[in-house]
């Protein structure tokens, strides 16, 4: 996919500028990040194996697109504004709603039956309604995510379909895929935002997670930390990412009219099940063994101008099976968010 995204990449990076040749008022007057916000906030984002350093890129997690909305403080149902204050006391809270497609192929896309041992063809069709809750040092989540696995995903029509568009071959295997099912998942975690330090004019904070996820896609719990140098640190929580990984979701409000900041971290996952290697839940499928410890390194960069969002986050990933081949596994995460 790397020549599809050298045409996506410069139009959506020319799409942002020509965005912030317009101020936005909500740009003009900084304020606190913890207070009331009614601004709604939608984005977009790509993570793909093409956005990165890899050699190989059509393998494991391939590509993952997700548009996203999530409300002001204002429009938060009562009856969701009890259970936050309920769960995690006060706090500006604010509902998202994520529309995702992620795609997973074995290291070998080239046969029709991919070997024994590979990991399978699988795409997921994800819809996740979430509850945030801010304070000034912590955001809380929590999300129930409903789809389908399998052929109803489209995983294969959306690969396949745009390797047409760019004159690539078909990957040959998707008739293995997994079986239609439904996919559901409970998440939950927190995001802590403390300051490190403060020197000419920078800032540097360090923003340690801890996520769980309950569901037939995924078992899990990850624990990291995130530490990141700039101006404007408390305008949000981090960059966000399509779970698993680290993610401090896309709810964001500049505390200065340019805010900007590099980033690195790492976490680790310990994992129950995971579909996407074992295979499908109640159907023989492909599959692998799962390996139960996960790494994953991460470091990029956000800006923030004139009411919107721009970050790039490079991942690494540690094998996820038994016998996955190739080594570290990498992707770019580029994603836009804008305050309407």
């Amino acid at each position: 996919m790397t020549q599809g995204m050298k045409v996506v990449i410069p139009a959506l990076l020319g799409a942002v500028g020509a965005l912030f040749a317009t101020p936005l008022a909500d740009a003009q007057q900084a304020a606190p990040a913890s207070a009331a916000d009614p601004v709604a906030i939608w984005s977009i984002q790509d993570e793909n194996a093409s956005i990165s350093t890899a050699k190989v890129t059509d393998r494991y997690y391939t590509n993952g697109l997700r548009l996203g909305w999530t409300s002001g403080t204002d429009s938060v149902p009562d009856f969701l504004a009890w259970a936050g204050q309920a769960l995690w006391g006060d706090g500006q809270q604010r509902i998202s709603f994520n529309l995702s497609q992620q795609i997973y192929t074995p290291f070998n896309t080239t046969v029709r039956q991919p070997p024994a041992g590979d990991s399978p063809y699988a795409g997921i069709l994800m819809g996740t309604f979430s509850l945030l809750q801010d304070t000034d040092t912590s955001r809380s989540m929590l999300g129930l995510g409903l789809g389908v696995v399998g052929p109803w995903a489209l995983g294969e029509q959306v690969q396949n379909g745009f390797h047409d568009l760019i004159g690539q071959d078909h990957n040959a295997g998707w008739h293995t895929q997994l079986h239609n099912e439904p996919a559901f998942e409970v998440t939950t975690g927190r995001v802590w935002r403390l300051p490190i330090a403060s020197f000419n004019g920078l800032d540097i904070d360090a923003l340690p997670e801890i996520t769980a996820g309950v569901g037939n896609v995924r078992v899990y719990a990850e624990s990291g930390v995130v530490f990141r140098l700039g101006q404007g640190l408390d305008s949000d929580f981090g960059v966000a990412r399509i779970r698993p990984g680290m993610s401090g979701d896309d709810a964001f409000r500049p505390t200065r009219p340019f805010a900007w900041y590099v980033f690195a971290g790492a976490d680790g996952q310990g994992v129950a099940h995971d579909l996407t290697v074992q295979g499908s839940t109640w159907q023989d499928s492909y599959g692998q063994k799962l390996k139960p410890l996960v790494g994953e390194f991460e470091g990029g960069l956000a800006v923030m101008a004139y009411g919107a969002r721009l970050t790039y986050t490079h991942v690494v990933d540690t094998q996820q099976a038994q016998h996955q081949k190739g080594g570290l596994h990498q992707l770019g995460s580029l994603a836009l968010s804008v305050r309407f």
